[in-house]
């Protein structure tokens, strides 16, 4: 698991069948000091995160495919919490 900022909402016009009906988000892994973490990565959102949000992203990709249902999703971030700050 691992901290996250939200820093987008990303928007497809064509995008993988398994991705139909999720949302996508621009996220900034963050470092223990609360600093960027390498550089912003795509993540599936399902509990309505928006610009600024803290999230808690999990980067296993089984367990993004055991979340969503579906083994031939092509994600390995997903939003699994929003963080209190």
């Amino acid at each position: 698991m691992q901290i996250a900022e939200v820093v987008g909402r990303a928007t497809a016009t064509v995008k993988h069948a398994s991705l139909a009906g999720h949302k996508l988000l621009l996220v900034q892994p963050l470092d223990v000091r609360g600093q960027p973490d390498g550089d912003p990565q795509l993540s599936l959102d399902s509990f309505g995160a928006s610009r600024g949000d803290r999230v808690i992203l999990t980067t296993d990709g089984s367990a993004v495919r055991d979340i969503v249902g579906n083994n031939n999703i092509p994600m390995r971030y997903i939003v699994i919490g929003i963080a209190d700050r």
